[in-house]
């Protein structure tokens, strides 16, 4: 996934996201900080949000349920790995990827997921703690088996 491609996601989302929490046009530009005139315009699919924005519709509402669905549960994963190449947030506490996640591989009470979704990856360790997580496969790769030998 490209930033190009998750701010389309939101785009695309925005009206939905709207009237699941009940807001009039007016009050969810005022919470986004844009005009209801821009407002309309993406719900319409004339223009964008852009990054910052579209940033700013997920941290607001991450317990949408609309997000929740799109990009396959937290979505702090993907924007950090779209903000940040290959960053890594080390030891944070995940439910062990029940819903969303694959298995990829394991070793060493080391696990690769991918996110059926966003096709994200991640690497867990034994106690489900999120040690690293990217896009790149090949960098989540490297960062296992130095891990898992």
């Amino acid at each position: 996934m490209t930033r190009n491609e998750f701010i389309k996601k939101v785009d695309e989302k925005v009206k939905l996201i709207r009237i699941e929490k009940g807001y009039t046009q007016n009050k969810m530009a005022e919470i986004l900080g844009i005009s209801k005139k821009t407002l309309i315009q993406v719900e319409k699919e004339r223009c964008s949000l852009g990054w910052a924005v579209a940033i700013a519709v997920c941290v607001i509402f991450k317990d949408s349920e609309i997000l929740e669905l799109t990009f396959g549960g937290d979505i702090e994963d993907i924007i950090r790995s779209l903000a940040f190449e290959n960053d890594d947030t080390k030891y944070t506490p995940t439910l062990g990827g029940k819903i969303w996640w694959k298995d990829i591989q394991a070793k060493n009470c080391y696990t690769i997921q991918q996110n059926v979704i966003s096709n994200h990856y991640r690497i867990l360790d034994s106690n489900n703690r999120r040690v690293s997580y990217s896009f790149e496969l090949e960098y989540i790769k490297k960062i296992f088996n130095e891990l898992s030998d």
